[in-house]
């Protein structure tokens, strides 16, 4: 009997410190005993099927992020860390002693390359994606690809009007497909609930109207070991370019995407989820994002505590 393919989710938290002052600690608990939403994030990846769990963090965060999170998780699953830091660069290129921020979810993902040798979903820490988009990125992973010189990786596309916040405006990528696959994404900023559904707040001042039904990129991607090395010659490619900038830009993971479209070497396909995505764009949103997980659970979609069922972790 063939193998079956193992498969990885990577969950970018590396920022968590810079995004929540004083540590991971501050990290908000939205679930009926104090769940965090990477800990649902965690629950629909195994029950979709995954088979470890990838955490891109801080490496001064390391003792108690294990402490707070790490230690429960790896009792449910195989958990592996890997560590985003200013320095890591490739040969040849020196940060910058000016440079604080981060490089960026692109030099993220890279962080995991030594680790990852299958096929492996990436996502943020803090958003909530719903079980479906697990379910059908785990089944994009498990196929043969064609040999056809493309690269071939999936990105989930959620509906734009899923995706909104009641209490702000937000950024989001909306997709350009033609025949199930990508070929583009505009970044698209101060976005907001209208009358009629959602509209753009341009720089005349105007609002234009948005449909609501759009797919949009909420970061949560399916990539495989072969574009880990293309995001290197990528990663490479963009300090050449930006060394000796003063303003400090990112290398992010949608942006390189959109260049392997344009460039004619990567088919992404887009797998339509019709589940809401949760996050705390704003402080507002926390007491909904908490209504809807005490919702979930009282449907019987999560059990109350995820971790009172305990899952047996192969370490083959």
């Amino acid at each position: 009997m063939a193998d079956v393919k193992k498969t990885a989710l990577v969950i970018m938290a590396a920022g968590i410190g810079s995004r929540y002052k004083n540590g991971i600690k501050q990290l908000a608990p939205v679930g009926p005993e104090g769940e965090l939403i990477m800990d649902y994030s965690i629950r629909d990846a195994i029950d979709a099927g995954f088979d470890k769990v990838v955490f891109i963090i801080r490496r001064d965060l390391e003792e108690e992020f294990k402490r707070v999170i790490g230690s429960r998780v790896e009792q449910q699953i195989k958990v592996e860390y890997a560590f985003q830091e200013l320095e890591d660069l490739p040969e040849g290129f020196v940060c910058p002693p000016e440079r604080t921020k981060p490089w960026g979810t692109g030099q993220a993902v890279l962080a995991a390359k030594k680790i990852l040798s299958e096929p492996f979903a990436v996502i943020n820490a803090d958003d909530y994606y719903g079980k479906e988009a697990y379910r059908l990125v785990h089944a994009f992973l498990l196929q043969d690809q064609p040999a056809d010189g493309f690269l071939h990786i999936c990105m989930a596309g959620f509906r734009l009007g899923n995706t909104l916040s009641d209490n702000g405006t937000v950024t989001r990528g909306i997709c350009r497909i033609q025949e199930g696959c990508l070929t583009g994404i505009r970044e698209t900023k101060n976005i907001s609930r209208t009358a009629d559904g959602a509209g753009e707040k341009r720089s005349d001042g105007q609002i234009y109207p948005l449909d609501l039904n759009s797919l949009v990129s909420m970061n949560m991607w399916g990539l495989t070991p072969d574009f880990l090395d293309s995001l290197e010659a990528g990663f490479i490619d963009f300090l050449n370019e930006h060394a000796g900038e003063s303003e400090p830009k990112e290398f992010l993971l949608p942006i390189f995407i959109d260049r392997l479209i344009r460039e004619n070497k990567v088919r992404v396909e887009v797998l339509e989820t019709k589940d809401s995505w949760f996050g705390v764009t704003y402080k507002e949103d926390l007491p909904a994002v908490i209504s809807s997980f005490k919702k979930l659970t009282e449907a019987g979609v999560y059990p109350r505590g995820l971790y009172r069922q305990q899952v047996t972790v192969c370490d083959d």
